[in-house]
């Protein structure tokens, strides 16, 4: 059964078509966010989050195609606000040695799926995610593949991230640290 199906017999919601205006504007959010994280632009990345972020990435695991769920209730990282903040302020210095130099990230978002959700002024998103990192040699480059579960929250007029579940597709990450943002 496809996952949209799935999806909708279980929250009884259908995703928003492509040429709703609420589509685009979710759409936009996404591309203006990746264009900032590659940029390096964290703080300006910072102002499109509410002040009560949940932002999680749990740990993947290979289970078996009976199994119910394939995360663990360990998490790569967990964060809210407070903490995004105190990780990007340390981007700016000398304690943040894996990313001096900073890491070049391309952050490609694509089969972006809207609903709408009870409250008009929020949105659920999910996207697709390939995160590409290079790192001054010896490195190798990296990609990161995933899906993100996000809610985005309208806030005077804007719209802004107010809870994000990053799923990469990889259950172990072979990277010395993981000091970029998704």
């Amino acid at each position: 059964m496809a996952r949209e199906a799935v999806r909708e017999m279980n929250t009884g919601k259908k995703n928003l078509a492509s040429t709703d205006p609420l589509y685009a504007e979710a759409l936009d959010f996404l591309y203006d966010e990746a264009e900032l994280l590659d940029a390096g632009c964290f703080t300006e990345w910072l102002d499109l989050m509410t002040e009560d972020l949940t932002y999680r990435m749990p740990a993947r695991q290979n289970r078996s195609r009976k199994a119910k769920a394939d995360t663990t209730e360990t998490e790569i990282f967990s964060d809210n606000i407070a903490s995004l903040r105190l990780r990007v302020q340390r981007l700016g210095t000398d304690m943040a040695w894996a990313e001096s130099p900073p890491s070049r990230t391309r952050h490609l978002v694509t089969n972006v799926r809207v609903r709408a959700t009870s409250n008009p002024d929020e949105l659920e998103v999910w996207s697709y995610i390939l995160v590409f990192r290079d790192r001054p040699a010896p490195a190798a480059p990296s990609s990161y593949s995933g899906e993100r579960q996000d809610l985005l929250r309208k806030v005077d007029g804007r719209w802004r991230l107010a809870r994000r579940t990053i799923l990469l597709d990889q259950a172990v990450l072979t990277t010395r640290n993981l000091s970029i943002f998704f």
